[in-house]
């Protein structure tokens, strides 16, 4: 490939991960932990940009509950164990129900909804939610973790005398495997920055921490939602 076959390939890339609803969000979601980090829980500029940030993101959310209900309606994977199904249905349940009652957030926050009072109690009430569904999905990734180390030393053992790299399965498992812990390393963050925000630990984590882990666990999402480069034809 030319030079400017790669950056026609580069900018095709960029324009369908931009095209992503949930990709802005999250890169929307960067600036927002990012501006918390910075201004520490105190008054100016990036406080602002933490908060407008915050508010343009729920604009992104608008109905996204149907996604989770629509899984949570869905069978699940055949041989799926029941403890983890019900995680996983009650994580679908909990995180539906935050991006449901965040509309709400948003319609009181925007000033549509006047109640200041009630809007407050719905915020919490939701991110009690959202910090549920995270903490269902560290048990989840923990567990499917479980499985796939069980299954990846059954077939080190087939492959004893074979470079176990070189087989497609193998390589298969160990890139889920990464993905299951990278999803883990953001699932445990995410139960943090809720603590943050709910202000259940407000000595130990200030609004410095909620935005650090928020930072780092909104540039995990951003590279999880990164399309797939085209593999090169063969000449």
């Amino acid at each position: 490939m030319s030079t400017l076959d790669v950056a026609r390939a580069e900018l095709a890339l960029g324009v369908l991960y931009l095209n992503k609803a949930e990709a802005r969000d999250k890169i929307c979601r960067t600036i927002q932990y990012g501006a918390k980090f910075l201004s520490d829980g105190q008054p100016g500029t990036a406080q602002n940009v933490e908060k407008s940030t915050s508010l343009a993101r729920k604009v992104f959310r608008l109905f996204k509950f149907i996604n989770d209900l629509h899984v949570l309606i869905n069978p699940n994977a055949p041989g799926t164990p029941l403890p983890l199904i019900l995680l996983g249905k009650s994580k679908n349940a909990l995180l539906s129900t935050y991006l449901f009652l965040d509309q709400f957030v948003w319609l009181g926050r925007s000033g549509i909804y006047k109640n200041n009072e009630r809007t407050e109690l719905i915020f919490r009430i939701s991110f009690y939610c959202w910090m549920g569904s995270s903490i269902c999905t560290t048990l989840v990734e923990i567990g499917e973790l479980g499985r796939l180390s069980s299954s990846m030393k059954k077939l080190e053992k087939e492959l004893k005398n074979t470079d176990k790299y070189k087989n497609e399965q193998y390589r298969s498992k160990l890139q889920k495997s990464n993905e299951r812990s990278l999803s883990l390393i953001k699932a445990g963050m995410d139960i943090v920055v809720a603590v943050g925000l709910l202000q259940l630990a407000p000595k130990k984590v200030t609004p410095r921490v909620t935005g650090a882990f928020g930072f780092v666990s909104s540039l995990i999402s951003c590279y999880q939602l990164l399309p797939s480069p085209p593999k090169d034809k063969a000449s």
